[in-house]
């Protein structure tokens, strides 16, 4: 269906010795801008692989914070699951499930345990959704905290874009009885040595947190937060319901190309206005901001060119990177960042009006 061609590009992490190269997926939507209409129809070939397996058992879809996570609710809707993103953000009034990411810049990831226990009762299995898999390490980690904390009998299973594990971590799932799903089997041994091969000689800029150019700001109602358990076809309804209200207030029959940018979590919605747009005619392209400090480089194979350093919109404290932003008709920023929050948000505005004029910020929140 895809092969390595088409979802695998090498580039190097910066200051990471845990895992020096990164896999960047041009179809995914998170680092490479992408044709939304391309990323859900891959994420929707994905729900395919266990279409029919699972379709007698109540499943609770997972998805990992922050690239998989508009993977997973694709997933989750194309499956008519509930779901739930991990999540690295503070929520108020909850509990946690906290686990580890063991080879990521930012190790500690967590789900809302003050809704799982609603729900596992109910859940025959549950289906953790993941861009690429290498160990397995971070899957088992969650797992282990699952058997611990609930006495109930949950099955699992992994559904991810990449499949890299060896021989012996696919003998250990089986051992414990997790299945495995994927779209395609790399193999990851030469990924190091291609990374290290890249000069890293791309642009690097730090961008200003002032006051930028007035810029259009509308907010939209009907959150749904994906954070929280979520039943999946409601969170496509509350989607459909945000894009109407984006057609109404923010397109433009003059702008015929258009950008639409996504803030770290929060991925899917921007995914979802960005294909109703194309579906309207427009030539768009999606990607979003992420914590992930990726080398830059000029070699016209390497997937990253130019790297833009944020202050996150969800915490000033936290460096956040957007790449290679080009010139569009219009800039649409679909955020669920409080509003509170400015120097982030001017940040990621510095860095789209060095080649645009037009921009909105979206609030979903």
């Amino acid at each position: 269906m895809y092969n390595e061609t088409e979802l695998v590009r090498i580039a190097r992490r910066e200051n990471n010795t845990k895992r020096t190269y990164l896999i960047v997926d041009p179809l995914q939507g998170k680092h490479v801008p992408v044709s939304p209409t391309k990323a859900l129809n891959l994420f929707s070939d994905l729900a395919d692989e266990v279409r029919n397996e699972y379709a007698d058992e109540t499943l609770l879809v997972v998805g990992f914070a922050e690239t998989a996570t508009a993977i997973g609710v694709q997933v989750a809707i194309c499956l008519g699951a509930k779901y739930i993103q991990t999540t690295r953000e503070i929520i108020p009034g909850v509990e946690y499930l906290f686990f580890s990411e063991e080879h990521s810049h930012a190790t500690e990831q967590k789900l809302v345990k003050t809704d799982l226990d609603a729900v596992v009762g109910e859940i025959d299995r549950i289906l953790f959704v993941e861009d690429e898999v290498t160990t397995g390490k971070t899957i088992l980690n969650i797992i282990s905290v699952f058997e611990n904390k609930y006495a109930e009998p949950i099955r699992f299973s992994v559904l991810s874009l990449l499949n890299g594990m060896d021989r012996a971590h696919t003998d250990l799932y089986a051992e414990k009885g997790i299945r495995l799903h994927y779209i395609l089997k790399t193999d990851h041994k030469a990924f190091a040595k291609r990374a290290e091969q890249y000069r890293g000689d791309g642009g690097y800029a730090v961008c200003d947190t002032g006051a930028v150019p007035r810029v259009d700001e509308i907010r939209v109602s009907g959150y749904m937060n994906a954070r929280r358990l979520v039943d999946a076809l409601s969170y496509l309804e509350a989607c459909e319901r945000l894009w109407e209200q984006v057609r109404a207030r923010v397109v433009k029959d003059e702008c015929e190309s258009v950008l639409v940018i996504g803030t770290e979590e929060c991925m899917y919605p921007a995914l979802w206005i960005g294909q109703e747009l194309e579906r309207a005619g427009k030539a768009v392209k999606c990607h979003a901001t992420t914590r992930s400090p990726i080398v830059v480089s000029t070699e016209e194979e390497y997937p990253l060119h130019q790297r833009y350093e944020l202050k996150s919109l969800y915490d000033e404290a936290r460096k956040t990177f957007i790449y290679d932003v080009e010139a569009y008709d219009q800039v649409v920023i679909v955020t669920d960042a409080p509003a509170e929050e400015k120097a982030g948000l001017n940040s990621l505005l510095h860095a789209v009006f060095r080649k645009n004029d037009d921009v909105v910020v979206v609030r979903w929140c």
